[in-house]
């Protein structure tokens, strides 16, 4: 039996352009949805849990509307959630939103893996899984893109420039996943309708024992001074093949380091 937790995050849709509030803050309304690593790490949780029993419950941070990220993850097979939802969290940086996380955590009953991606598409830190590792003293596996639950203990592989390594911890522990995992399976109309009435803890930050000068944005310890707009596409340069159209492009590619 494993009991997994999978930490997801709605964010707005990556095609479309983003937006900041006045005080640099995301906005989080443009076509919002459950972001995309963390439907793989859902799937990883249920492989898991089909392979060994247990339960997953799928934990959030965040506004009322995150709701539908729940649902999309609860239509797909999690079994309960959690939702932190409190105004006071409004511009909290990764370290505050960690400490939260930790918090909330502390709230559902035997908890042996926690499985988050390795980062999301809004903002791109992905550091929060070390620094909840590290703030709940665990064993963490970043980066991951293969898993298997063995009993008291998970192991897997991470892929990197240098090569693909190995690795093993204890439970419980932290793991991040990245693109490479798996592929989410679609939410069955079953699945779609069961989720409706399955579970969903909605917590404040008082009820998990976090103060307000804990969280947001006058107590980050990061800030978002000034921002630039993404530059324009420039038009790619044309080689014209007069014979030697591979040397003139292989010479380009070496100009640019490619080669």
């Amino acid at each position: 039996m494993t009991n997994v937790v999978v930490l997801i995050k709605q964010v707005p849709d990556t095609g479309s352009e983003r937006k900041l509030a006045d005080d640099f803050a995301l906005d989080r309304s443009i076509d919002p949805y459950l972001d995309e690593i963390n439907e793989k790490a859902v799937e990883e949780a249920l492989q898991i849990k089909e392979a060994n029993g247990g339960e997953v419950t799928v934990l959030t941070v965040g506004p009322a509307s995150a709701t539908d990220a729940i649902r999309k993850a609860l239509s797909m097979g999690a079994d309960k959630a959690v939702h932190v939802q409190d105004d006071a969290m409004h511009g909290s940086d990764a370290i505050q939103t960690s400490w939260v996380i930790a918090r909330a955590l502390g709230t559902i009953e035997g908890v042996e893996l926690v499985i988050a991606g390795n980062e999301a598409t809004d903002g791109r830190v992905g550091a929060v899984p070390a620094i909840l590792a590290e703030y709940l003293g665990l064993p963490q596996l970043t980066h991951m893109r293969k898993l298997t639950v063995e009993g008291d203990s998970i192991k897997g592989e991470r892929e990197t420039d240098e090569g693909i390594f190995e690795l093993e911890a204890s439970l419980p522990a932290i793991v991040s996943v990245n693109e490479k995992i798996n592929e989410p399976r679609f939410p069955s109309f079953k699945g779609i309708m069961a989720a409706k009435k399955k579970e969903i803890n909605v917590l404040s930050l008082a009820e998990i024992g976090v103060e307000l000068d804990e969280v947001g944005a006058a107590n980050a310890g990061t800030t978002v001074s000034g921002v630039t707009p993404k530059p324009a596409k420039q038009a790619g340069e044309k080689v014209v093949d007069e014979g030697d159209g591979g040397g003139k492009v292989a010479q380009f590619l070496i100009g640019q380091k490619i080669i």
